[in-house]
């Protein structure tokens, strides 16, 4: 995300062509999945980090947000604790890799239909009817973006969305990211870019026209959405972080839950359990829906006898 830019809302220019790759769109697309992948938390007053310790070995967990506003920052000293305490910063994937601009192309390339159709030939009517009609109404240029899966259409219409509320790519990731290359910190990836992009692409795959309609009923909401979760957040209640992240997902779309939350939790856990036998402190940072509730790496830790505390 380093050379993220933000992006002007309405402008209505070449750059949104996807058709010539357009830089801006390239990016925007980026941003987008790094948003929906983060399974964002909130950089609020309490704790959103872990520690958890078996035997000797020692590792740190912090919940993340990709996209945060020039408030949420400084970030709460628990961070900063947790990274001056490891040497090795994990990340969900290889965020350097992730900037190349041969990556964010092969994104571009998988998220448009291979047979360049557009999404109204995959939508119903109906569902076509809602997103023109939300387009229309917020300026944005439907025809310029027609060419994406719903997926990836649906994301960068929420991060376009977030943009107007006043967030950006300055995440918590980003700020780790370049605070371990200014220290020399190693950096790791708990999955390949490939497989980050792969969940993305195709999680409205045979489910199109109700994801793109779900998606477009909570943007009404989005900022709302934001505020309650920044309150329950700064109460440090993961609890109620996890009804209102992952509650409602598991119910209306368990098959996309079990893609984005379950399956992936259970691909990192192998690898953070060998992360005990190096016995290098690493701080782990992902969003934080992956950690809370009884799908979440942190009850999945305690259950292997680990001793996990918030920080």
């Amino acid at each position: 995300m380093l050379k993220l830019i933000n992006v002007q809302l309405g402008r209505r220019t070449s750059n949104y062509d996807l058709g010539n790759g357009g830089t801006e769109m390239k990016k925007f697309i980026f941003m987008s999945i790094v948003l929906v992948l983060s399974v964002c938390s909130w950089a609020g007053a309490e704790s959103s980090v872990w520690k958890a310790q078996k035997d000797k070995s020692v590792i740190y967990l912090g919940g993340t947000c990709h996209l945060l506003r020039e408030s949420d920052y400084p970030l709460p000293p628990e961070f900063e604790q947790a990274y001056r305490a490891s040497s090795i910063l994990v990340f969900e994937t290889d965020i350097g890799k992730m900037l190349e601009p041969s990556t964010q192309q092969k994104l571009l390339t998988k998220a448009r239909y291979a047979d360049a159709s557009t999404v109204d030939k995959h939508l119903s009517a109906r569902t076509y009817g809602e997103l023109k009609a939300y387009s229309e109404a917020n300026g944005i240029p439907l025809e310029a973006l027609s060419q994406l899966r719903p997926s990836l259409l649906m994301v960068t219409l929420t991060v376009m969305k977030l943009n107007k509320l006043g967030f950006s790519s300055l995440g918590v990731d980003r700020f780790f990211y370049e605070l371990a290359n200014r220290d020399k910190k190693v950096v790791e990836g708990l999955e390949t870019v490939d497989e980050q992009i792969d969940y993305v692409v195709t999680m409205a795959d045979g489910n199109e026209d109700e994801f793109v309609s779900y998606s477009l009923m909570e943007m009404k909401t989005l900022s709302q959405q934001f505020e309650i979760l920044a309150n329950a957040w700064r109460k440090g209640d993961a609890g109620k972080l996890d009804e209102l992240m992952a509650a409602e997902l598991k119910t209306r779309q368990p098959k996309l839950y079990k893609r984005l939350m379950t399956d992936r939790n259970r691909n990192w856990l192998p690898l953070i359990e060998s992360y005990q036998k190096t016995l290098q402190t690493r701080f782990i940072l992902v969003g934080v829906g992956h950690l809370v509730g009884t799908d979440g790496i942190i009850e999945d830790l305690k259950k292997k006898g680990y001793k996990v505390e918030k920080l």
